[in-house]
């Protein structure tokens, strides 16, 4: 018998978010990683809780989820968006909105599909992907407004391609994508008869104005929509793991279908709290926005006053990143791997580094930039102290010490 993990699991590691947050916890560090929020839950949402414990409810709900809870997303779904959503056919309850998306992955797509990923992107959907059998198609949102190419995007659009995933108000950038950007969007699902799969578990947290509209509310999307969402962010209950999907009925038979052999059902009393929750009146949802807003100001006035020195180091290792890259193709399971063998070498070998924007690293070529992207640890090069023989011969260097810790890299 061959003891070892399944190839699927091979290709991911585990969450880097929760890798963070130990970290933090080890280090008495404020954490900025995770997104739960530091302040309590509503009383009156806890009190539910507390109220649908004492009164027994406390086994199983219908799978797909309690009837009340179901009606309740339906409600809210219509009184904020203005789209009619059928609780029996369109709703499922799901074990927060990370089984969301998996279950959700997992029932329309088959292996050799491709789907659309906007990068950066939060962490689970690449693994999603692959436990789906699915290839992921990136494509990039550039700073500083975190917009995309629509030429880009149709070009990741082929015959192959099953769905797209949006997340808007989006992690980690938080970007909230533009009507225009999601009629762009809308336009090339219908064209290719592709699915859009949506995050939308931040749609409260709004800054500057931004307004969050769903991609299932502009024309003809609500038929090939799949919208997630829960309540983690919304009522600070990130640890109770309730979540929902919102879709057409043909599409909700086989997530509810996926969820059921996943995780049977949410628990259900606090689906009960949830129904409560969900009824809160808009006053609830504009405190909860100043809040994060008045966070938000004291952290950007934090970083405002640390600008200057922070600009200055940006000034002594300038990194041009349409330069040169020494690139380490590598299973997304090993690429943090990688990452920390390479520093570790160089920091061996007398570099100085600096975590400003990653990792930056002095060598006898000049400042590198090292880092892990979503499918490869890279060295990117600052192109006016780099020649090619000095990349090759970094290159060689590194691998050789690579491959000596026992670190497998496929050539590149």
């Amino acid at each position: 018998m061959s003891v070892r993990p399944s190839a699927k699991a091979e290709r991911f590691t585990e969450s880097v978010i929760r890798e963070m947050t130990r970290l933090a916890q080890l280090h008495g560090a404020v954490n900025l990683s995770q997104g739960f929020p530091d302040f309590p839950a509503p009383e009156e949402v806890k009190e539910a809780a507390r109220r649908a414990v004492s009164a027994d409810i406390n086994q199983y709900a219908i799978t797909w989820g309690a009837r009340p809870l179901r009606q309740a997303i339906a409600r809210k779904f219509e009184r904020l968006y203005g789209l009619p959503v059928d609780p029996e056919r369109e709703v499922t309850v799901t074990c927060g909105s990370t089984e969301a998306m998996i279950a959700a992955l997992l029932a329309v797509l088959d292996p050799g599909d491709e789907v659309v990923v906007f990068e950066p992107f939060y962490e689970n959907y690449g693994p999603d992907a692959i436990l789906s059998g699915a290839v992921p198609r990136f494509v990039r949102l550039r700073p500083p407004e975190w917009g995309f190419d629509p030429a880009e995007l149709e070009r990741a659009f082929t015959e192959r391609t099953r769905a797209i995933i949006v997340n808007t108000p989006n992690n980690p950038t938080g970007k909230v994508f533009s009507r225009t950007e999601l009629e762009t969007i809308a336009e090339l699902c219908r064209r290719h008869d592709a699915l859009a799969v949506t995050d939308e578990i931040y749609e409260h947290i709004l800054y500057d104005g931004a307004v969050h509209v769903p991609l299932a509310t502009l024309p003809g999307m609500a038929a090939r929509t799949i919208t997630i969402n829960g309540m983690s962010k919304t009522y600070s209950v990130t640890g109770w793991r309730v979540g929902w999907a919102i879709a057409p009925p043909a599409l909700t038979g086989a997530i509810r279908k996926v969820h059921d052999f996943l995780t049977v059902g949410a628990a259900a009393p606090l689906q009960e709290a949830g129904v409560l929750a969900l009824g809160l009146p808009p006053a609830y949802y504009e405190g909860l926005a100043r809040a994060y807003e008045t966070r938000r100001e004291r952290l950007l006035g934090i970083l405002g006053r640390t600008s200057e020195s922070l600009a200055e180091i940006r000034d002594r290792l300038p990194v041009v990143f349409n330069t040169p890259e020494l690139r380490f193709p590598c299973a997304e399971s090993r690429k943090f791997e990688v990452v920390r063998e390479v520093r570790e070498r160089l920091r061996r070998a007398g570099a100085e580094m600096t975590d400003i924007d990653g990792v930056r690293v002095r060598t006898t070529d000049g400042w590198w930039l090292l880092r892990a992207s979503n499918t490869q640890a890279v060295l990117v090069a600052r192109a006016e102290s780099t020649t090619a023989d000095g990349l090759a011969r970094l290159k060689q260097e590194l691998a050789a010490e690579l491959t000596a810790s026992g670190v497998a890299l496929p050539d590149a």
